[in-house]
């Protein structure tokens, strides 16, 4: 069964960078499209962005395009999330999240669908 750990999570100062990791345990996710999720508090956990197993297409949330980054590695093991220029408004615990499945398109609104959730990392945009 897929195993996927959050990594890179932090307190950072509005407009900086932090990159977040989801390493994959036991599978390279070739065949696993991964998205990437986040909960702030009181509120509704929201899709950020989604990567497809096949072909690697890339989606976004309106409110970080231009801003995030989604990546995968290049052994297959893990999905990358550049986030730059950060704002307050992006502090939230950040879930990735898969799902097994041949996918030449990904969609950030269909949480349902992805099966494998990591434990989240907290990400805190604050002076």
């Amino acid at each position: 069964q897929l195993q996927l750990v959050e990594s890179g999570g932090g307190l950072v100062q509005p407009g900086g960078s932090l990159r977040l990791s989801c390493a994959a345990s036991g599978f390279t996710l070739d065949y696993y499209t991964i998205g990437w999720f986040r909960q702030a508090p009181g509120k509704e956990r929201e899709g950020v962005s989604c990567i497809s197993s096949i072909g690697g297409s890339t989606n976004y949330a309106d409110s970080v395009k231009g801003r995030f980054t989604i990546a995968k590695g290049n052994a297959k093991k893990a999905v990358y999330l550049q986030m730059n220029r950060l704002k307050p408004e992006d502090t939230a615990v950040y879930y990735c999240a898969g799902v097994e499945a041949v996918q030449f398109m990904c969609d950030i609104t269909k949480e349902h669908w992805y099966a494998y959730w990591g434990q989240g990392t907290q990400v805190t945009v604050s002076t």
